[in-house]
């Protein structure tokens, strides 16, 4: 994606996983230090920035509204979820959330795979549930939706 938005870390900047990119090339310890401080600094955003009636943490900022699969990657990542990956030739290596855009444009699909044979299909309800609870949470609207071959996935956007 020319856009960023491939769950990769780039040079001189950090990027939420969203399940297209390699698996994570630092300690976990160190990734999940790195999450929890772009995750705190998305909050500070929010508090900044939606001056209206309720919680501002509870609305997803403009920030996120123009970048809703780094927000919704991002979210899921902090919340402790694991994204897939996948390798140089483009093979599904780990069992996971995946995040891509959508439409329209503000619009992002979530959806659990992983491995050929690795029964991510057998989890995908149970996980994109845990998903969509975490994205609610956040002031997102995730609703789960049955696709082709039968295979679940969300529909996430910020919440009216």
């Amino acid at each position: 994606m020319a856009s960023g938005d491939e769950g990769t870390e780039r040079p001189g900047g950090f990027e939420a996983a969203t399940g297209d990119g390699p698996l994570c090339g630092t300690t976990p310890q160190a990734r999940a230090a790195e999450v929890l401080v772009a995750f705190e600094g998305l909050l500070q955003i929010r508090r900044l920035t939606n001056t209206g009636d309720g919680d501002p943490a509870a609305v997803p900022a403009q920030w996120e509204r123009r970048r809703p699969v780094r927000a919704v990657a991002l979210a899921l990542e902090a919340a402790g979820l694991p994204a897939s990956a996948v390798d140089d030739s483009g093979q599904r290596v780990a069992t996971g959330y995946r995040v891509h855009a959508a439409e329209p444009p503000v619009t992002v699909r979530v959806e659990w795979l992983g491995p050929h044979g690795g029964g991510a299909a057998q989890d995908e309800e149970r996980a994109l549930t845990e998903c969509a609870g975490v994205l609610t949470r956040l002031g997102w609207e995730a609703l789960l939706y049955r696709g082709p071959r039968r295979r679940r996935f969300l529909e996430v956007e910020p919440a009216s």
